[in-house]
């Protein structure tokens, strides 16, 4: 039954169920932010942003900023290639239009390719997880769309949730603000509250099952984060530290936090965890697991985060995790 299938990802976070899944031989496309796992990066591509995403977060914001107000989508996607894939499934979204392409541009698309091919009616899965508790309804509607049981690895990613809990289970929640944005400030949402909760801290200025919110830096001086982790939507490890080092050295602000006075700072790889709600926020609560309370849990993230300390010159320095 399998073998009539093919898969489009238009999503990061559907091709990595896609992957948990086991089905990754059957992908013949993806979208451009698709790249775990390493094998995705060979298949075609059928989709663009219509922006340049290099830059500063703030250039990037108002790069967006400008096309949304032209009342342009963000993103295009490519009719053509579609109808050479001839997919028998495509898997977007329609959770945020900055994030991936819209459900409204697929929707256009697949109708497009009906009207030019009758023979082609691919099955559209869209997916719009705002808790925890639908990104693992979202990895069984994909399995059952595939004719697949999801529950063996539903069990796996729940064993490896409850590990985390039982590890911080009774001991001190400091309060802990996740940075999505940093020009402009956001704080993580949806369901980064969550994995703050589980891994032993309390979330401050986000609220869970709700969209990531704007701030200021009014918002941010008074919840007086203990912990500062940093996690920009599309950033990895590296850029990430480029980021903060910058505002750190333009905002005099982030020197008046607890976190930073105590050096409970930290970077992290949000492109491939946080910001994908997939199976790898079970790594992703992990890691947070790992900056909030580091002697209780094995260091199996270490590549994916840093810490960071002012120096004599109230500089940032950049130390691995330990």
């Amino acid at each position: 039954m399998h073998q009539s299938y093919r898969l489009i990802s238009l999503l990061p976070s559907a091709t990595e169920i896609i992957e948990v899944l086991g089905m990754t031989a059957y992908l013949v496309g993806r979208s451009h932010e698709c790249d775990f796992p390493e094998s995705v990066k060979d298949l075609p591509v059928c989709t663009a942003p219509k922006f340049c995403p290099d830059g500063t977060s703030q250039e990037i914001h108002d790069r967006v900023t400008a096309v949304l107000e032209s009342a342009l989508s963000v993103y295009r996607v490519d009719l053509d290639l579609l109808r050479e894939l001839r997919p028998t499934h495509i898997i977007t979204q329609s959770q945020c239009e900055v994030c991936a392409v819209s459900l409204a541009d697929v929707e256009g698309a697949i109708t497009s390719l009906m009207q030019q091919d009758p023979s082609l009616s691919p099955q559209l899965i869209s997916l719009q997880p705002n808790f925890l508790a639908e990104v693992w309804q979202d990895i069984e509607r994909v399995a059952r769309a595939l004719g697949l049981d999801p529950q063996p690895i539903l069990q796996d990613l729940h064993q490896r949730l409850s590990a985390c809990q039982m590890a911080v289970a009774g001991y001190p929640q400091p309060r802990v603000a996740c940075i999505e944005w940093i020009e402009p400030l956001m704080t993580a949402g949806n369901w980064i509250p969550e994995l703050v909760t589980l891994a032993g801290g309390i979330p401050v200025l986000a609220e869970a099952g709700k969209h990531s919110p704007w701030i200021s830096w009014i918002d941010l001086m008074a919840a007086a984060p203990d912990i500062l982790v940093f996690m920009p939507c599309g950033f990895d490890l590296g850029k990430t530290a480029a980021e903060v080092a910058y505002s750190f050295a333009v905002h005099p602000q982030w020197q008046e936090l607890p976190a930073v006075r105590s050096g409970r700072v930290y970077i992290t790889d949000g492109n491939a965890y946080f910001n994908r709600p997939g199976p790898r926020l079970v790594d992703s609560l992990e890691i947070l697991t790992e900056i909030i309370h580091g002697d209780r849990l094995p260091h199996h993230h270490s590549s994916a985060w840093q810490s960071l300390c002012l120096d004599q010159s109230n500089v940032f320095a950049y130390t691995t995790s330990p």
